[in-house]
């Protein structure tokens, strides 16, 4: 039987390219705790580690260098001219760094906490690229292993479910939940719960930063922020930057609705409905203001092997994965 102190109790923890957030319900209301899945490096002394001790910043050290990890990396790359690096790419571990799972293991702690004591906690992980035979073994057990040594009782869920398990309640979790994130945009279609679909589109956030990046000479990081705190979709251009980031936008979510359309049209076990679905849009690539229209114009332009009900943006795009990895690891209580 459930009890309020163990649900009270489980996590939700969506682990992506660029963000880790965690959901926690300690309450009736659901907390989210967010850092930025990324890092920068400095030079290691005595005095630096101090001073970043006193100052509360996160951070480890690793051989001759101190890496501060989490928001406040965007903050020492902004000082230092620098690009922060990445634990994750493309929605999966990064190989080319060698510290990557310790910089995950600390951000994780930061926002699901350190000591889990044997805590429910449900973890998002990647659908395979569309056309691709992507091994999602070894991320998976990585993270899985990397939890439990914090203490958790880690299980998984396809990030597109977590975005249905998060919005769609009132469908009985059945339809289509997409998470456009930084690495990849990930896609499930549900039946009452059960993924049926399931798929990721390489492009996303991070293609949309290092495209208009290579064109303006700007930092790819500079280019997220600025995309993240006021850029829009309305087919008006007020600088070049408006501009390259709309070209980019409207090439990243053609190719969203293009592998939607050729994987429903080719998948061999999709249900037969009866009625209309929802689709729910999520993902912090999805949150500057236009995108669930211009995802909706392009989409209905064409043909769609499904009948839709509505489409739209998730009511928090950034949570929703975390928020529908609580819901399962709650379920499991």
């Amino acid at each position: 039987m459930r009890t309020e102190t163990t649900m009270n109790g489980a996590v939700g923890l969506d682990i992506g390219t660029s963000r880790i957030v965690a959901a926690h319900r300690p309450e009736n209301d659901i907390r989210y705790d967010i850092q930025l899945n990324a890092f920068v490096a400095l030079p290691y002394s005595k005095m630096t580690q101090n001073v970043l001790r006193q100052e509360n910043v996160p951070h480890s050290v690793a051989g001759d260098q101190i890496l501060v990890h989490g928001n406040e990396s965007e903050k020492f790359a902004g000082l230092l001219n620098t690009e922060t690096r990445r634990t994750m790419t493309r929605g999966f571990l990064n190989p080319a760094e060698p510290d990557s799972l310790n910089l995950i293991r600390a951000i994780a702690a930061s926002v699901a906490g350190d000591t889990g004591k044997g805590r429910k906690l449900c973890f998002t992980v990647p659908a395979a690229p569309l056309g691709a035979e992507e091994d999602l073994t070894y991320h998976e057990a990585t993270l899985r292993q990397l939890l439990g040594e914090l203490g958790f009782e880690a299980s998984s869920i396809n990030e597109g479910l977590a975005v249905v398990y998060g919005e769609l309640e009132s469908t009985n979790f059945t339809g289509i939940g997409i998470s456009c994130g930084g690495g990849l945009c990930n896609v499930c279609l549900a039946y009452l719960s059960a993924p049926m679909v399931s798929f990721s589109i390489p492009k996303a956030g991070d293609f949309i930063d290092s495209s208009a990046a290579s064109v303006t000479g700007e930092r790819a990081n500079h280019i997220r922020i600025q995309k993240e705190q006021s850029f829009f979709i309305n087919g008006h251009f007020e600088n070049k930057l408006q501009q390259v980031l709309s070209v980019y936008y409207d090439d990243m979510i053609q190719s969203l609705v293009n592998g939607l359309r050729n994987a429903f049209q080719k998948a061999r076990n999709l249900p037969k409905l009866s009625r209309p679905i929802p689709l729910v849009l999520s993902g912090g690539t999805a949150m500057p203001n236009g995108f669930r229209d211009c995802f909706e114009k392009i989409l209905r332009a064409g043909d769609f092997p499904i009948e839709l009900s509505e489409i739209r943006l998730a009511a928090d795009p950034l949570t929703t994965a975390a928020k529908g990895a609580l819901v399962a690891a709650v379920a499991e209580l």
